[in-house]
């Protein structure tokens, strides 16, 4: 070994392990910040239930959608009405409530003709002095009405689709719940992936600091240009640099978890369990996907209710048959001598000719079922794709997750054995740089590639219609 050399190593052990100096005087403990609580996957997804705006705007128009078939069963249920009136005449108008029969010895009256007739002697004399009001002053009056229907044929059919319809609007809030809850967790993910990329990041920074440290003592031993010192302090700059984008990156993925959970406080995030993808052949994830998710389910629930809408018009050409029952009240008994009175019946209604409207709802009405079954076909195809494309997606980024990690153990190994042989004075700073950025690379690339591999087996579980949690 030169002396060069050895002078350089010794300078490196002394920087290394410093002499032992005296002990201090003891100094009250610095204030630190308390560290913000850790917002787990299950916590956020939890929130993402309960907070989450869009989510609440979905389960508000199924807080609606609801009312349809209550709106349906109205038509058929009774209707009761009442109402009320107050009058102020100008007279009061009252006629006698007996009369006799007198002859007057005369014909009485106008001449005959053929409107009035042939007069006569007789005319009605009152015989006492009751009277019955036909006009009061100040006249009160109110009535009850209730009708019922009891033959409605063109309910029938609007009941049924009510209930289709409600289900067709919860299939879609469902499948609109878990477009939210998959993108909170795609988030999450993202989040965390970006705080493994600050801890890389930061591991980079300690070595960069360790080879400036190493290329000063060598430059001030005089071993080294001052080129190599300037081109360590260029590395060590260009690392903080990177730390400082990446802790940026990961806070603003943070802002974004945030508003998607209207979730107010600090709070961190940790590294989540691996999602297991689905198991089976690919068989049979295509029959799980049309059968349970809510998009395909919503769209084979709207061809029923297309359908159905088309056959509740058929129903509109039969009549219908409804009872009615009234009773009324007056402050005036009139000539019944009864100031109350009631009355039922029987009612029926039959639509002969509309002007075409209902044969022109029916081509409409034919024309969404059409609609309805390309949209189905359409919904099923693209169920089938989306599970075909995320299975191979999922195995392409598993194989790139393997060779991820195995970059990241040879590049480990050769930042290493480089880093043992610039301090021993074998190898060049040129070398170490390289290694060193090699193993950044490497580590960057095995967080992205573990990010895919992970979000990969999401989408899968998304396309199969199994997205619940990420991980069971």
């Amino acid at each position: 070994m030169t002396a060069s050399t050895l002078l350089v190593a010794v300078a490196l052990a002394q920087t290394a392990a410093p002499a032992p100096q005296p002990p201090a005087a003891p100094r009250p403990p610095a204030r630190t910040e308390a560290a913000p609580p850790v917002l787990t996957l299950d916590e956020a997804l939890a929130e993402a239930r309960t907070r989450n705006l869009d989510i609440q705007q979905a389960e508000a128009r199924l807080a609606q959608a609801k009312q349809i078939s209550w709106k349906a069963w109205s038509y058929y249920l009774p209707q009761i009405s009442a109402g009320g009136t107050y009058t102020r005449n100008e007279t009061e108008a009252a006629v006698p409530t007996a009369y006799f029969i007198r002859d007057a010895g005369a014909d009485q009256g106008p001449p005959a003709s053929a409107a009035n007739g042939a007069p006569t002697p007789y005319f009605l004399l009152p015989s006492s002095s009751d009277l019955a009001t036909i006009q009061k002053r100040d006249q009160l009056a109110a009535q009850v009405q209730v009708n019922q229907a009891i033959l409605a044929p063109a309910l029938w059919p609007a009941i049924a689709n009510a209930y289709a319809a409600e289900r067709v609007v919860a299939l879609n809030v469902e499948n609109a719940r878990r477009e939210v809850l998959y993108g909170v967790t795609q988030v999450y993910y993202g989040a965390a992936s970006l705080k493994q990329a600050v801890s890389v990041t930061e591991r980079q920074l300690a070595l960069t600091r360790e080879r400036e440290r190493d290329a000063r003592v060598r430059y001030q031993a005089g071993t080294t240009p001052k080129v190599a010192l300037l081109r360590a302090e260029i590395d060590r700059a260009q690392s903080e640099q990177d730390l400082k984008r990446a802790q940026n990156a990961f806070l603003t993925s943070k802002v974004s978890l945030a508003t998607l959970l209207d979730h107010a406080g600090e709070f961190d995030v940790e590294i989540p369990p691996t999602p297991l993808p689905p198991p089976g052949a690919l068989p049979e994830l295509e029959a799980a996907a049309l059968r349970d998710r809510p998009d395909v389910q919503a769209a084979a629930k709207g061809l029923d209710l297309a359908e159905g809408q088309r056959n509740g018009i058929y129903y509109q050409y039969a009549p219908s048959l409804g009872a009615f029952g009234r009773i009324q009240w007056a402050n005036i008994s009139g000539f019944t001598g009864k100031e109350t009175a009631w009355a039922l019946g029987l009612g029926v209604s039959w639509n002969i000719f509309d002007g075409g409207l209902r044969e022109a709802n029916l081509r409409e009405a034919s024309a969404r079922v059409v609609e309805a079954e390309a949209a189905k076909r359409a919904s099923d195809a693209r169920a089938l794709e989306e599970v075909r494309r995320s299975r191979l997606d999922l195995e392409s980024a598993l194989a790139n997750k393997a060779k991820a990690q195995e970059r990241v153990t040879l590049a480990r190994e050769n930042q290493q054995i480089t880093a043992v042989s610039y301090k021993a004075g074998a190898g060049t700073y040129l070398e170490t740089t390289d290694a060193v950025e090699s193993l950044r690379q490497a580590e960057l690339g095995l967080v992205t590639d573990t990010l895919g591999a992970d979000l990969a087996a999401i989408r899968l579980l998304k396309a199969v219609g199994s997205f619940r949690d990420p991980h069971p």
